[in-house]
């Protein structure tokens, strides 16, 4: 069986084409309302708006700029989608196994397994970590087994931890994070600057008819394209455009979408401010960090690891009911074993042997002869009594001392059988 790439065996909701050169997000579908809501514009403004500019410029032809510079910005606008859409926004690898050093008893929680209370495995749900002087909270994320870094974020659509993690656009189908934010922002603010251009020079061509007919209304009749591409500019300036003021508070600030959102009622320190310009060269001047996914390379063999070492807790002693019941496994070996231990002689131990094999349950010398010769050990009853006597309490109680060595009753059976001989 051929070895699979990483992008075939990706647990994430991301899909792939070109073998794992491209990376979208599940909604992948949506950029082609966008590409329609992009290209469409520009189409019938070239055909029946800037077709009839070409000649009012008379100057070096200057009237067939608006059509070259409409289709190039266009072709930009797109790239720029691309690149958003396309690409790894930051996504962080899973791991494999949750982080061992972070292995901790938690007895609050605890699972009820055979009738008693076993304290869970749990890891700490935060930890702090500092960032420009200031301590910061850091989650562990449960789905991707790792302690996420300062301004990650889990999204719950893709369904992978993004650096810088913004927020999930369907319009562009991908997540907006740390590896794609600037292509973005200004994707968005060309689409701002493109709907602005149409919106224009359509005005300007129903200025121009207005000059030869001589009414508005004639001037609207004979291009009706250019009224519905001025309602159409201006209805998307209210999105694109407000979605470009918006992110440029965002940037002179150094937020992001989903902190803005999150922690828009919290009185908190953004310690991640930097100061305007500084902020602006951080998104805009800084080199984008190469992926930490290899989407194209053979997934390796997971390597069998031993369970991670936890030292083990002693349960404490418990004098109530429940003690007796953690040795009743035992009663029907365990008991006879007991007894036969607590004799003081070996004429007693071989009195009780015969008389249990002639009236009693069938306990015989080969079912003692094969639980000592296996190495087994009478169990061990505590008791704050340690060395307590026939004489004292008027009770055969087990000494520790003598239950704790399987010597002495392996001694016991052998000078059994030799009385026996």
């Amino acid at each position: 069986m051929a070895a699979k790439r990483v992008f075939e065996a990706w647990k994430g909701s991301n899909k792939f084409i070109f073998g794992g050169r491209l990376i979208f997000g599940p909604d992948a579908r949506s950029l082609i309302v966008t590409l329609l809501l992009i290209i469409v514009p520009v189409i019938i403004f070239c055909v029946f708006v800037g077709r009839h500019l070409r000649h009012e410029f008379s100057s070096y032809n200057a009237g067939y700029a608006i059509l070259v510079l409409a289709i190039v910005f266009n072709i930009y606008v797109l790239v720029l989608l691309f690149l958003t859409s396309a690409r790894d926004p930051g996504i962080i690898p899973r791991n494999l196994h949750p982080p061992e050093e972070e292995f901790r008893y938690d007895s609050s929680v605890s699972i009820d397994i055979g009738g008693r209370q076993t304290p869970s495995l749990q890891f700490p749900r935060f930890k702090e970590v500092m960032v420009n002087g200031h301590t910061v909270k850091v989650k562990y994320c449960d789905t991707c087994m790792l302690y996420r870094p300062p301004r990650c974020s889990h999204c719950s659509i893709c369904n992978n931890c993004v650096e810088r993690f913004d927020h999930h656009c369907p319009w562009v189908g991908q997540c907006i994070g740390l590896r794609n934010y600037r292509y973005f922002f200004l994707f968005v603010s060309s689409a701002t600057i493109l709907c602005i251009y149409v919106f224009s020079f359509s005005a300007f061509y129903i200025k121009v008819l207005f000059d030869q007919e001589g009414t508005v209304w004639k001037a609207m009749k004979e291009s009706p394209a250019s009224v519905i591409l001025m309602a159409y500019c201006f209805i998307s300036l209210w999105f694109v455009g407000g979605l470009t003021g918006f992110h440029l508070y965002l940037i002179g600030t150094n937020q992001t979408t989903y902190e803005n959102f999150r922690y828009r009622s919290d009185d908190r320190i953004n310690v991640y401010n930097r100061g305007c310009l500084n902020n602006f060269l951080e998104v805009f001047c800084t080199q984008v960090q190469p992926s930490k996914n290899n989407f194209r390379a053979y997934v390796q063999e997971e390597v069998p690891r031993p369970p991670p070492s936890v030292i083990a807790r002693e349960p404490e002693p418990d004098l109530g009911g429940d003690a007796r019941s953690k040795v009743e496994d035992d009663l029907d070996i365990g008991e006879d074993l007991l007894k036969i231990s607590q004799r003081r002689n070996i004429e007693e131990i071989d009195e009780d042997i015969r008389s249990r094999g002639s009236n009693g349950p069938p306990h015989n010398t080969s079912d003692i002869d094969s639980v000592l010769g296996s190495g087994h050990r009478a169990p061990t009853i505590r008791s704050e009594a340690r060395h307590s006597s026939w004489e004292r309490s008027g009770s055969w109680e087990i000494g520790q001392e003598i239950l704790a060595s399987s010597n002495v009753s392996e001694r016991s059976y052998v000078a059994s059988k030799e009385v026996r001989q």
